[in-house]
């Protein structure tokens, strides 16, 4: 299986840490941080804490991947998310993923649920 923003990292390895929360604010869904760097060949440890009241998901991917995957989950609302570059939390959960960005340009990380994305889902990394 090949992902379009780099590939699942190796536990085993040292990473960088990084944290992201999701949650609701102000009428709005949001991530924290909204954008990261990284560089091309650096792994990181993503620590994922969802302090909201809603369920909420971390899919990393291409802007075209994430967007093809949120049609499906539209016409599937029921399909669940464990797969190795997207975390889905329950209310008051953490999760971890580590990643390797073996590819250099601009990617997302969004949550799919439908209208979650549009409510402001949504962060940039770019990697370089």
């Amino acid at each position: 299986q090949s992902f379009s923003a780099g590939e699942p990292g190796n536990p085993k390895k040292s990473a960088r840490i990084v944290q992201v929360t999701m949650g609701e604010r102000d009428g709005k869904m949001v991530f924290v941080p909204e954008r990261l760097e990284v560089k091309k060949g650096e792994q990181v440890k993503f620590v994922l804490r969802n302090n909201g009241e809603l369920e909420h998901e971390f899919v990393l991917a291409s802007t075209a991947d994430n967007l093809k995957h949120a049609e499906e989950m539209k016409k599937h609302p029921d399909m669940a998310h464990e797969e190795p570059n997207g975390r889905q939390l329950a209310p008051k959960k953490t999760g971890e993923m580590v990643w390797k960005f073996t590819k250099a340009g601009e990617f997302e990380y969004a949550c799919l649920i439908p209208g979650h994305r549009e409510a402001g889902m949504i962060g940039t990394i770019l990697v370089k």
